[in-house]
């Protein structure tokens, strides 16, 4: 019996039109189910649309809807490819991992640099590994592209025009193909750890801040005030934060007592935050920073959103990030 694995197409360069305005989203995966079919030899691939939207345009109530239909669906299915816009496809597929954690199918997502239509577009060799990967039995929320597979929460774009756009941040590829075809390193997959249902409450009074010299702390005050839970600080180096002349760790902490979750991670893309090595950084940890250690931006965004999603309490809170739930951290302890 042929495996099944469903399509579902959400937008995107990879089916992108030209029109007066620029690029824009445009076929429907009907449109793309020939080409696809060419790529997927011995399986049943079907096609669903979700929506038609450059990533730009896709918000957390979308990761939400999406994951409530993966969970819907996947019961029928041996696995499932996510057509994705590459702009905002590494937050996606980072989200897709705490919310659908202990999927027993791989959901694999996937884009390209340049639409399904152009003549030497990376979209169908994509499409090629993100099908074959999701037909390969290991289940878990991975990111295919240009011939690599990642964890769907260490992915992240590093490059904006090149067909190498994404790679695994902190962690060895889960899968890549060569002459060999496709080869799965079973040793960097995730072993299923609980029983899955999709677990979709997240909270979006989240922010994103990176550290420059001379910020002003009162920023945090201001997020406070404005209703915002929590603030993801990429640091400087290891992580840390100035208290002379303008105190930062000072404000962290006034913020942090009135109930303000404050994840603390690196401006620096690779081998994470330890804020237990400087003085910047301990005190940061004194004053209730939680340590991001080496998760990708991406992925400490979506997991502080995904973690205010599921409770209120600060004590749990710092445990969901003392533990790693879907492969986002690793780091000794966690």
């Amino acid at each position: 019996m042929k495996k099944k694995i469903l399509i579902i197409n959400t937008g995107g360069t990879l089916s992108s039109v030209n029109s007066e305005r620029g690029l824009i989203p445009g076929m429907k995966s009907g449109d793309m189910l020939d080409e696809l079919q060419m790529v997927s030899k011995n399986l049943e691939l079907e096609t669903e649309d979700f929506s038609s939207l450059d990533s730009a345009n896709i918000f957390p109530e979308d990761w939400a809807a999406l994951a409530q239909r993966i969970g819907e669906v996947c019961i029928g299915y041996d696995g499932i490819v996510v057509i994705h816009g590459t702009d905002t496809l590494a937050y996606t597929s980072s989200m897709l991992s705490f919310m659908l954690q202990n999927i027993s199918i791989p959901v694999v997502v996937t884009g390209s640099q340049l639409s399904i239509a152009h003549p030497v577009a990376d979209a169908l060799e994509n499409c090629r590994c993100a099908i074959h990967m999701a037909a390969s039995g290991y289940p878990g929320v991975f990111v295919a592209f240009n011939r690599k597979v990642m964890l769907g929460c260490r992915a992240s774009k590093v490059r904006t025009m090149s067909f190498d756009a994404f790679e695994s941040i902190n962690y060895p590829y889960v899968a890549e193909i060569s002459s060999l075809g496709l080869h799965i390193h079973k040793e960097n997959l995730l072993k299923k750890r609980g029983i899955f249902h999709p677990q979709t409450s997240y909270s979006d009074r989240v922010f994103l801040l990176k550290l420059y010299p001379g910020m002003d702390p009162e920023i945090l005050e201001y997020l406070l005030e404005k209703g915002y839970r929590g603030v993801y600080i990429e640091g400087f180096g290891l992580g840390g934060m100035p208290f002379l002349k303008r105190d930062f760790i000072g404000e962290v902490k006034s913020v942090t007592e009135r109930g303000m979750t404050v994840l603390a991670g690196s401006q620096c893309r690779y081998e994470g935050s330890n804020l237990s090595v400087y003085e910047t950084g301990l005190q940061a940890v004194a004053a209730g920073a939680l340590q991001a250690y080496d998760m990708t931006s991406e992925a400490a965004v979506t997991k502080l959103m995904w973690v205010l999603g599921q409770t209120e309490n600060i004590r749990e809170i710092q445990e969901y990030f003392s533990v790693n739930i879907a492969g986002e951290v690793q780091r000794e302890g966690v």
